[in-house]
C-alpha cells in the first residue's frame, strides 16, 4: 500500500511568542525579532530548504482582555501583542524564495470585501500564485469595540457576513474579468478589452459592490482556501468553501470526530470528499536522542507563563479563568468565542477531565495541539499514526522558539520524512494550488462553489 504524502506548514504570527506564552523569555528565543523582515526572509528561507509546503500566519484582531476583565496580563505576558499585520511580510519572503507557499489569516468581519480582494490578488501576482486566505470570522469581542460592526459579531451572524463575504470574493476574482481581457495591443493603444471586464453588480444584505474587480486576473485568482473554524457552523462553511482546513484538538479522539463530520459533509454537497486538504496543530521538540529530546522539553517547560497561557486561553474560549482555581475541572460554557476548543476538550474527549491548571502546561508549549517529544524516528511515527488513523493530510507546526523549533525540525525530522518518501526531496513547479493538488489545477475546481461565478459578467449583461 503506496504511504500516503505529508503535507506540512510552519505555524506562525507575526507577534512576540505566538502560542507559547512565555518562552519569549528563553535566550535561545528570537521572536522578539517579528519586526525585522530579515527574521521573516531567514525563516522562508529555512522552511524552503525543508521543502515545507507553506508558511501559515495567523492573525487576530483585537487584544486578549477576557482573564481578569482587562489588558493588564495579556499586555505584560505578551500574548499575541504587540502584533503586526501578517501581509506586510509576504513580498520580502517570497522574493528570496521559489515555492514556498503562503498562507495569510484575514477576517470577513473586519475587513471590506472589495479592498481585501485587490490586496490578495496583489498578492497572488507578486508571489506568482503561492497565496493562500485562511478564512475567519474573528472571536476577539476587543476588536468590536474599536471597529464598529453592530450584531454581526453574534457567532451565527459572523458565518451569515462570511458566506456573502466570500461570494463578493467570488465575483471580483472568477467573474470581473474574463482570462483574454488584457491584450496589451501597442499598435492599437489598447490595453485591456473594455467589453470583458464586467461589473459584478452585487446587492446583498452586508455588501453592496456593484463595480469591477481592480486587478487583472491573477495566477490563481482565487487564492487557495483555508478555514479554521472547528465549530458545527464552523464544518458547515468549510464543506462547503475550503480547499484546506485547519483543525488544533489536544488528541487524535477529537481529530478523528472532526475529520469524519467534515468529509460527510463535503460529500453531502457532491464535493470528493478527499479533495480537502486537513492539516492538524502539533509541537515537536525533537533530538538525535531520547535523553536530548527530554533535556529540551524541560529546559522549555521552565519558561512556561501560567497567566501567559491562561489570558490566551481565556481569550479563546470567552471564559475568564482568572475565576476558576487551578485545580478545578472545566466545563463546557456556551460563549461568543472558540466554541470548538471547549467542545474538543469536554465533548470530543469524553474519557478526559482537564483541570485549569492542566489545560494551562498543556497549552504552554505550541496551543491546543498535541506536545510530541522524541527522536526523529520517533517523531515520524508519530505523524504517520495520526494521518493514519485520523484520516488528516499534514501538521501546521507550531514552535516552542524560533527559528530554533523550525530548525530543528529541518534538520532532524526532515531527513527522516524524506526518507520513508512520506515527504517531498523536490518542489513541483507551479502554483499553490498546483502544489497541493496536482499539476493544471491553478484554479479551483469546476465542482468548487466558487467556479459558478465564472464569466459571471457576461451573464449579467445578457440580462
Amino acid at each position: 500500500m503506496k504511504k500516503k504524502r505529508i503535507y506540512l506548514n510552519a505555524f506562525d504570527m507575526n507577534c512576540v511568542a505566538h502560542q507559547s506564552p512565555g518562552l519569549w523569555v528563553h535566550p535561545e528565543d528570537q521572536s522578539y525579532r517579528y519586526k525585522d523582515i530579515d527574521y521573516w526572509v531567514e525563516l522562508a528561507q529555512t522552511l524552503e530548504r525543508g521543502r515545507f509546503d507553506g508558511l501559515f500566519i495567523a492573525d487576530v484582531i483585537g487584544i486578549y482582555d477576557v482573564y481578569g476583565g482587562d489588558k493588564t496580563t495579556t499586555v505584560r505576558e505578551a500574548t499575541q501583542v504587540p502584533v503586526n499585520d501578517p501581509m506586510m511580510l509576504v513580498s520580502a519572503m517570497a522574493n528570496a524564495t521559489q515555492h514556498l507557499g503562503f498562507g495569510i489569516t484575514c477576517s470577513t468581519t473586519f475587513e471590506h470585501p472589495y479592498t481585501f480582494a485587490r490586496r490578495m490578488s496583489t498578492l497572488d501576482h507578486l508571489t506568482k500564485g503561492r497565496i493562500a486566505w485562511n478564512i475567519v470570522t474573528s472571536y476577539l469581542e476587543s476588536g468590536t469595540r474599536n471597529i464598529d460592526i453592530g450584531d454581526r459579531f453574534i457567532h451565527s451572524e459572523r458565518y451569515n457576513v462570511a458566506e456573502e463575504y466570500i461570494e463578493v470574493c467570488y465575483k471580483l476574482w472568477e467573474g470581473s474579468w474574463e482570462d483574454d481581457a488584457v491584450i496589451k495591443d501597442k499598435e492599437k493603444r489598447i490595453f485591456t478589452d473594455p467589453t470583458k471586464v464586467h461589473e459584478i453588480h452585487h446587492h446583498g444584505q452586508y455588501f453592496h459592490v456593484p463595480g469591477i474587480h481592480l486587478c487583472e486576473p491573477s495566477p490563481q485568482r482565487t487564492p487557495v482556501l483555508y478555514q479554521a473554524g472547528g465549530s458545527t457552523r464552523g464544518r458547515q462553511f468549510a464543506a462547503k468553501h475550503a480547499e484546506c482546513t485547519f483543525i488544533s484538538a489536544p488528541g487524535k479522539e477529537a481529530i478523528n470526530l472532526y475529520v469524519k463530520d467534515l468529509r460527510a459533509q463535503i460529500a453531502s454537497l457532491g464535493r470528493n470528499p478527499q479533495s480537502i486538504k486537513v492539516f492538524a496543530l502539533m509541537t515537536v521538540i525533537v533530538g538525535r536522542t531520547e535523553e536530548e529530546a527530554r533535556a529540551k522539553y524541560e529546559d522549555l517547560s521552565q519558561y512556561i507563563s501560567y497567566e501567559g497561557a491562561l489570558s490566551l486561553l481565556s481569550g479563546w474560549s470567552g471564559v475568564d479563568f482568572s475565576k476558576y482555581e487551578p485545580d478545578q475541572e472545566i466545563e463546557y460554557i456556551e460563549t461568543n468565542a472558540v466554541r470548538s476548543m471547549l467542545e474538543s476538550l469536554t465533548k470530543a474527549s469524553p474519557n478526559k477531565k482537564w483541570t485549569v491548571r492542566e489545560l494551562a502546561n498543556f497549552a504552554g508549549i505550541g496551543g491546543m495541539g498535541p506536545l510530541i517529544v522524541g527522536t526523529p524516528e520517533q517523531i515520524v511515527d508519530t505523524f504517520e499514526e495520526w494521518i493514519d488513523e485520523t484520516d488528516i493530510d499534514g501538521f501546521n507546526l507550531a514552535y516552542a522558539i524560533t527559528p530554533g523549533t523550525f530548525k530543528d525540525i529541518v534538520d532532524l525530522v526532515v531527513p527522516e520524512l524524506q526518507k520513508r518518501g512520506l515527504l517531498k526531496k523536490d518542489y513541483e513547479e507551479g502554483t499553490l494550488r498546483e502544489k497541493l493538488f496536482g499539476k493544471g489545477n491553478s484554479r479551483l475546481s469546476e465542482n468548487h462553489i466558487g467556479a459558478k461565478y465564472r464569466n459571471l459578467g457576461r451573464l449579467l449583461q445578457k440580462k
